[in-house]
C-alpha cells in the first residue's frame, strides 16, 4: 500500500508496469475531484500495490497542484498501515480537541464576561482549526467531501480569516491603541490585508490567493510576535503568556519548514509539529485571557481600594465639618440659653407689677415669643447633642405625679391661650415614686403636647397615662397624646420621623416651628428604651402613644440593727478581669484586705469556677458589654446557692456602658483601695439575720 501524506495536492495519478513493459495508469485521486473518487477513503492519498515477496518494481507518481507541491511516500503492507493508525489519530484528536475545548471554554466565558477579546478569539481559534483540518484533508474527508472547488479556496480564505480575527484578538489583547499606535496601525493594516485575502480566496485563482495567504501567514506572526515583546517591554503583565504562546507557534512552524525543506526527516513529529505548536499556542492564549482577567480584577481592586480611601477621606473631612457644625450650634444654644433665662425672668417678674391693659398684653406676647425661643434653642441643642451622642439614660428616682403636674400648669395655660381644652387622665393605681429619666420622659411629653396644641385650631387636647403592667420591678406606662386638630395622612416612620419635616411649605408659614420636634421625640424613646406609635385621620385629629417601662422605686433601706459580721478570711472574691494589669492589681487589694481570691478571664471561666466552688462576691470588669454583664447576671445567680450572690462592677466614672440592674454595686476604675474595702464590707461582711447568705 502506497501513501502519499500531503492532503492539499490537486491531482495524483499512479503508474505501474503493464506486461508489454510499459507502464499504465493504475490510479487517479486529489483535492480537485470528489471525494468518493479515492479508491481507499483517508484524508491522506493510498494506493494499492500488488508485490510478490523480494520483488522488484518501478511506480510513478505524477503530482499537479496550483499550490505548493510536497510528496512525503511511504510504502505500507496493510497490517502495518493499521497498526499505525490509531497513534496518529490520537494525536491529531487530541489537537483538534484541544482546539475545540478551548472555543467551547472561551465562548462560555465570553458570555459570561462579554469581554469582546475573547470574543475575536473564538474566531481566531475557529479560523485557524478549520485551516488545520483542511491542508491535513480531514475538511475534505467530513465537511465538504463533494466540494473540490471549495476544498482548494477553503486554506487562503481561512488563513485570511485567522489574520483577520487574531490580528484583532492581539490589539484588544495588547491594548495596542493605547499603548503602541504604530503597532496598533500595522495590525490594522494586517486586518485589511486578511480580508482582502478573503475576498482574493473567492474571486481569483487558488494560486493567487495561496501566495498572498502564505505572504499574510509569515507577516503576521512576525508582527504579532513584535506586538507581544513590545507590550511586555511596556510593562504589560498579561503579554508575557502571550509571548510564550507565540513562542510554541513559531517553534512549531520551524521544525515544519526544516522538514519541508529537507533538513529533518519526514516523520510524524515533524510532519505534525505546527499543528502541536498551535494546540499549544491556543491553550497557553486562554491562560493569557484568564491571566488579563485577573490582572483586571486586581486593577479594579487596586482602583475600588484607593477609592474607598479617597472616599474614607472625604468621610473623614465631612464628620470632622460635621462635628465642627454641631460643637458650633452646641456652643451658640448654650450662649443663647443665658441671656434667654435672663429675658424669660425678667419678664415673669414683670407679672407681679401693677400694669396698664397695654402694657400688660406687650408683656405677655414677649413671654410667650421668649419661650417659643427658648423651645427652639432647647430643641436645636437636643438634637445636635443626640447626633454627637452625648445624651445617654440616667437611672434617678423622680416622682411621675410632679412631672404630670408641671405639665398640667405649663400646658394648661398654653391650651388656654388658644380657646382649648386641656386635661390630664390618669388610670387607676398609678404608681407615683419611679426610677428612671425624669428630664428625657419630660421632653419627649412636651415635643408631643406642643404638636398637639399648635395643631388643633379648636377642641381639646388630652394627655392620658395608663398602667399597662406593675411588677415588683419593673412598671410598664402608656402615654398617649390625644388632640382633635387637623390630623394628616398616615405616613411611614422613616418619613414622619424625620427631621425639619412638616407635610407642605404653608405648615412652617402658618404653624411655624422648626419640624424638630418628633425627630427629637423619636431618639429620646429609643434611649429610653420605649416605643413611639401614631394613629391620625385628616381633620379628626391625632394620637401619639409612647410605651416605656422604668424601674419600680427601691425600698426604703432596713435598719441595720440585726447584722451578722464575718471575717476577710472567711470569704473569698471571685476576680474576673481580662487585662493581667488590672487583674494583677486588684488581686493584691483583696489579698491586702485579707480575702481569698480566684481569679477568671472571662464570664465564662468565672462561670466554670461558681460551678466547682464557693465564693462571696464577684467583683467584674464592667467595660464588658451589656448583654455579656447581664447574661453572666443572670447565669451566676441561678447557680444553687448563689441567689444573692453580690456582683460589683468596676467601671469608668462618667463612660456610658456600665449597665443597670448587671450588678450590685459599682466601682470606680481605677478601683481604690477605701472604696473596695467599704464595698466589700457591706455586700459581703455583713450579713442581715435572717437572709441567706447563700454561701
Amino acid at each position: 500500500m502506497l501513501e502519499l501524506a500531503y492532503p492539499p495536492l490537486d491531482h495524483l495519478e499512479l503508474y505501474v508496469p503493464d506486461e508489454s513493459g510499459g507502464y499504465r495508469l493504475a490510479g487517479r485521486t486529489g483535492d480537485a475531484l470528489p471525494f468518493d473518487s479515492r479508491e481507499i477513503r483517508q484524508n491522506n492519498y493510498l494506493f494499492n500495490l500488488n508485490f510478490s515477496p523480494h520483488e522488484h518494481k518501478t511506480v510513478y507518481l505524477r503530482l499537479a497542484s496550483e499550490g505548493s507541491i510536497q510528496a512525503p511516500v511511504s510504502l505500507w503492507s496493510s497490517s502495518a498501515y493499521l497498526e499505525a493508525q490509531p497513534v496518529r489519530l490520537y494525536v491529531l484528536g487530541l489537537i483538534y480537541g484541544v482546539l475545540l475545548g478551548m472555543l467551547v471554554y472561551n465562548l462560555f466565558i465570553y458570555l459570561s464576561v462579554r469581554d469582546t477579546s475573547y470574543l475575536y478569539y473564538i474566531f481566531y481559534i475557529a479560523s485557524f482549526g478549520l485551516y488545520q483540518l483542511s491542508v491535513n484533508g480531514a475538511a475534505v474527508e467530513y465537511f465538504w467531501p463533494d466540494s473540490p472547488w471549495w476544498a482548494n479556496a477553503a486554506t487562503p480564505f481561512f488563513i485570511g480569516s485567522a489574520g483577520l480575527f487574531g490580528s484583532q484578538f492581539a490589539r484588544s489583547f495588547l491594548q495596542t491603541s493605547r499603548h503602541s499606535p504604530w503597532v496598533d496601525r500595522v495590525l490594522l493594516a494586517l486586518m485589511a490585508f486578511g480580508a482582502l485575502v478573503m475576498a482574493l480566496s473567492l474571486m481569483t485563482s487558488y494560486a493567487l490567493a495561496l501566495r498572498l495567504a502564505t505572504t499574510l501567514a509569515l507577516v503576521f506572526t512576525v508582527v504579532i510576535y513584535v506586538a507581544g515583546i513590545v507590550a511586555w517591554c511596556r510593562g504589560l503583565r498579561v503579554a508575557r503568556y502571550f509571548i510564550i504562546a507565540w513562542s510554541a507557534f513559531l517553534f512549531g512552524g520551524v521544525i515544519n519548514t526544516l522538514m519541508v525543506l529537507g533538513y529533518l526527516p519526514n516523520v510524524f513529529l515533524t510532519m505534525y509539529a505546527s499543528q502541536i505548536g498551535s494546540a499549544i499556542e491556543v491553550a497557553l492564549l486562554s491562560l493569557a485571557l484568564a491571566d488579563r482577567i485577573n490582572a483586571m480584577r486586581e486593577q479594579q481592586a487596586q482602583t475600588l481600594l484607593e477609592a474607598g480611601q479617597k472616599l474614607e477621606v472625604l468621610n473623614q473631612q465631612l464628620a470632622h465639618s460635621n462635628r465642627l457644625k454641631d460643637e458650633f450650634l452646641a456652643t451658640l444654644t448654650h450662649e443663647l440659653r443665658t441671656p434667654m433665662n435672663g429675658v424669660i425672668g425678667s419678664l415673669e417678674l414683670m407679672q407681679t407689677l401693677e400694669l396698664d391693659p397695654e402694657l400688660e398684653q406687650y408683656q405677655q406676647t414677649a413671654a410667650g415669643s421668649a419661650r417659643d425661643m427658648m423651645r427652639m434653642v432647647n430643641g436645636i441643642l437636643t438634637l445636635t447633642e443626640l447626633q454627637a451622642g452625648k445624651l445617654s439614660a440616667q437611672r434617678q428616682p423622680f416622682s411621675l405625679r410632679s412631672l404630670l403636674t408641671t405639665l398640667q400648669t405649663q400646658y394648661g395655660a398654653s391650651a388656654a391661650a388658644k380657646s382649648l381644652a386641656f386635661q390630664i387622665d390618669l388610670s387607676a393605681g398609678l404608681p407615683d415614686r419611679l426610677q428612671g429619666d425624669r428630664c428625657k420622659l419630660s421632653h419627649c411629653l412636651e415635643c408631643l403636647l406642643d404638636n398637639a396644641i399648635k395643631f388643633t385650631p379648636s377642641g381639646s387636647v388630652v394627655l392620658r397615662v395608663l398602667t399597662r403592667s406593675v411588677s415588683a420591678q419593673r412598671v410598664s406606662l402608656s402615654f398617649e397624646v390625644i388632640d382633635s386638630g387637623i390630623g394628616f395622612v398616615n405616613l411611614d416612620e422613616a418619613t414622619l420621623y424625620q427631621r425639619f419635616f412638616q407635610l407642605d411649605g404653608s405648615m412652617t408659614r402658618e404653624y411655624g416651628g422648626l419640624g424638630i420636634g418628633l425627630a427629637i421625640c423619636r431618639q429620646l424613646v429609643e434611649l429610653l428604651g420605649g416605643q413611639l406609635t401614631h394613629e391620625s385621620t385628616p381633620g379628626r385629629g391625632s394620637c401619639f402613644r409612647l410605651l416605656v417601662e422604668f424601674d419600680a422605686q427601691e425600698p426604703a433601706p432596713r435598719s441595720p440593727a440585726a447584722v451578722a459580721r464575718r471575717l476577710p478570711r472567711d470569704c473569698t472574691v471571685l476576680l474576673v478581669d481580662d487585662n493581667d494589669v488590672n487583674q494583677l492589681v486588684v488581686r493584691g487589694m483583696l489579698l491586702k484586705l485579707g480575702y481569698q481570691v480566684r481569679t477568671a478571664g472571662s464570664p465564662t471561666d468565672a462561670l466554670q469556677l461558681l460551678g466547682r466552688e464557693l465564693v462571696s462576691a464577684v467583683l467584674i470588669d464592667g467595660e464588658m458589654s451589656t448583654a455579656q454583664l447581664g447574661a453572666f447576671r443572670l447565669q451566676a445567680q441561678a447557680l444553687p446557692g448563689y441567689s444573692q450572690l453580690p456582683i460589683l462592677l468596676a467601671c469608668v466614672p462618667g463612660k456610658e456602658g456600665c449597665p443597670a440592674g448587671a450588678g450590685s454595686d459599682y466601682l470606680a476604675k481605677p478601683v481604690k483601695f477605701e472604696a473596695l474595702q467599704t464595698a466589700l464590707s457591706r455586700y459581703v461582711l455583713s450579713v442581715e439575720q435572717g437572709e441567706s447568705a447563700d454561701i
